[in-house]
């Protein structure tokens, strides 16, 4: 089609690049077709916990002040806990990222004297300071709680003999990252999952298992929850809030554990009782119920970014053909200006401040400098078109998201468009 190529090259795509898509994604019909039959289900899945809990034009008005008796609040969190088979949920404005989600959920259900015990290693880089690992004035190390920490194998698995080994009567909360963040390890497959809360249950019943679940919303047909996770958590501006929530995190699971969160987010004796909704409900029901839908683009943009860069010659993390259980897709570009070049692509690809020149510089609970590429219309939204990455060895970027597969193929191309004027990448003959 003549008129959509004319219409790359005015984004400054050049011929050459432009046939080199066109062609990975001819090959790559067969699992965008698996990846629509999943958003299918997820999205009746959504569809029918809404109409379970009889969502309503009047759900959508919100509260103010102290938020007592907020049935559009109430009724949305129903809605969460029956999409995910969970007892209860906290969905909240009040709860600011993922990060904060998670602390909520840790700090909320560890006492003095016990332990945290993390089984997927190390965990994303600004957890390190919530939890102590990086000192930092109000971690859980301030109050008592104690850290361990069991690494996966070198092929990813989990490390079942490290864990039993590691487990002991302090251990009060196994957490487990489904996600990668900055590390170029596999994401955890739900049925993966599903195996090492078994084995932790067998072990001791009564130990919290609790998942971050960052990115990997509606990426399967099931979900952590699904297969003995006591607690998960994760971010409304990434998979659930479809690109419409403007902030927003959330808490899933077992009745008690949500409680203990919600006493902690809001006072003891208070708990779910007060949170004003503020007006935004519209964007968080309408959001949810597009998930699926747009994570699946997200997914499709994934799939294609790793075989273009991997007919290129870079290593990509999870690989051209493996499965896929997150949105995320990590290039090794080997080099600071290969990162930064990509990044670039990414935001001059973006809907807003596509002129923007991102840099390197120095975020808040990061050990080293990163840059971020994310022209959002929700700033820091993960779920729309962005990629960062840390400078440091072995200098991998992160892209993920695209509200739209459209928008995230456009992307793609742009940070390899960028690559390859800087010559710093060479096509495939």
């Amino acid at each position: 089609m003549e008129s959509l190529k004319n219409m790359y090259e005015e984004f400054g795509i050049c011929d050459a690049i432009y046939e080199f898509g066109q062609k990975t994604e001819e090959k790559l019909k067969a699992r965008f077709d698996a990846i629509d039959k999943n958003a299918e289900y997820n999205q009746l899945k959504v569809l029918h916990a809404m109409q379970k809990n009889r969502v309503c034009a009047e759900h959508f008005s919100g509260s103010t002040g102290y938020g007592y008796n907020d049935d559009g609040r109430d009724t949305l969190e129903k809605v969460y806990a029956d999409t995910f088979h969970t007892e209860d949920a906290l969905v909240r404005p009040q709860i600011t990222c993922g990060t904060h989600a998670i602390a909520l959920a840790l700090f909320s259900n560890l006492r003095p004297g016990d332990e945290l015990l993390s089984i997927a290693g190390k965990p994303y880089d600004t957890l390190e300071e919530v939890i102590g690992i990086r000192p930092s004035r109000g971690s859980l190390a301030e109050y008592g709680v104690s850290y361990a920490q069991v690494d996966l194998k070198e092929d990813g698995s989990f490390d079942f003999d490290g864990i039993r080994n590691a487990i002991n009567e302090r251990t009060k909360v196994v957490t487990i990252q489904r996600s990668k963040g900055y590390q170029t390890r596999p994401t955890l497959s739900v049925a993966k999952i599903g195996e090492a809360v078994a084995f932790v249950k067998n072990i001791r019943e009564n130990i919290i298992c609790m998942v971050d679940n960052c990115y990997g919303e509606f990426t399967e047909l099931s979900e952590p929850t699904d297969v003995g996770v006591d607690m998960m958590a994760g971010s409304l501006i990434k998979n659930p809030g479809g690109g419409l929530a403007p902030v927003g995190g959330y808490i899933v699971g077992k009745k008690e554990c949500v409680e203990n969160a919600a006493c902690r987010l809001t006072s003891p004796g208070l708990a779910k009782e007060v949170g004003a909704s503020l007006g935004i409900l519209n964007s968080f029901y309408q959001g949810f119920f597009l998930a699926p839908t747009v994570t699946a683009g997200a997914l499709k943009g994934a799939i294609f970014a790793a075989n273009i860069y991997e007919a290129c010659g870079f290593p990509v993390v999870p690989n051209g053909s493996e499965s896929r259980h997150d949105i995320i897709q990590a290039v090794e570009l080997g080099t600071a200006e290969g990162v930064i070049a990509f990044c670039r692509g990414i935001q001059a690809a973006a809907p807003v401040d596509s002129y923007v020149t991102p840099e390197p510089w120095a975020m808040p609970g990061y050990d080293s400098d990163v840059i971020m590429a994310a022209g959002a219309f929700v700033q820091g939204s993960s779920i729309e078109l962005s990629a960062d990455g840390p400078i440091k060895p072995p200098y991998a970027v992160y892209f993920q998201g695209g509200l739209t597969w459209q928008h995230a193929k456009l992307g793609i191309l742009m940070s390899l468009q960028k690559l390859y004027d800087a010559d710093l990448v060479r096509l495939p003959l």
